[in-house]
């Protein structure tokens, strides 16, 4: 099996925009206050909302990233690669799980009758995320699935990381785009359901993720 031999700029953006797109995807509490923010206050109060998110990510991406650049002598080494991909594609199916059986109704808060500023939005955003330290096991299975983290080359690495920022800032983008289209047909089974077609995306990546490697193959 060939591991990374040299550091491709694209290849590491690539990487880092599905990144941001997987860990700001979920319909976690941020997930479903920018929803609820689009349908009550409008799309750009929710994109501020999601906007704080991704601010968030990226500060537990890069602490994640540099708590990996510690042991990349360790995870360099092709079996211990292989057994952190194989790891890591099982916790991504995991949760993928989790994502497809949770209920985001229960994140469901009512929504203040002001609107606040852009700011004010944006801030509750970020500190929402922010008060969720457990997205970093999200980010470490990520990275070991995709073989992101290379510390010898900052550079590419600094591109990865804004790649990893503009995943998710295309995520919440596309979300408040869609769901101001459709805000007179769209509630919260619609979120429940989003969040299943989610799960459904990530489990099958995920073990499609686990099959290549266990043939010695990439799928990404």
């Amino acid at each position: 099996m060939m591991w990374i031999q040299h550091v491709d700029a694209i290849d590491l953006i690539v990487k880092g925009l599905v990144i941001g797109m997987v860990v700001s995807a979920p319909m976690g509490p941020v997930g479903v206050l920018t929803v609820q923010r689009t349908l009550n206050k409008g799309r750009w109060y929710g994109f501020a909302t999601g906007l704080g998110a991704a601010v968030s990510d990226v500060f537990y991406a890069l602490v994640t990233g540099l708590g990996m650049s510690f042991v990349m002598e360790f995870v360099e080494r092709p079996r211990n690669m292989y057994v952190l991909q194989l790891t890591g594609a099982v916790m991504l199916f995991l949760f993928g799980c989790y994502t497809y059986r949770s209920n985001p109704v229960h994140a469901v808060h009512p929504v203040s009758g002001k609107r606040g500023t852009l700011f004010q939005n944006g801030l509750t955003g970020f500190l929402v995320t922010l008060s969720n330290p457990l997205i970093v096991f999200l980010f470490v299975a990520l990275y070991a699935r995709f073989a992101f983290v290379v510390p010898d080359h900052p550079m590419e690495m600094g591109m990865g990381y804004l790649a990893i920022v503009a995943g998710s800032l295309l995520w919440w983008y596309g979300l408040t785009y869609s769901i101001s289209k459709v805000r007179t047909r769209f509630d919260m089974r619609g979120v429940l359901w989003l969040n299943r077609i989610i799960g459904i995306v990530v489990m099958v990546f995920s073990a499609l993720g686990f099959y290549f490697t266990l043939r010695g193959k990439s799928l990404y």
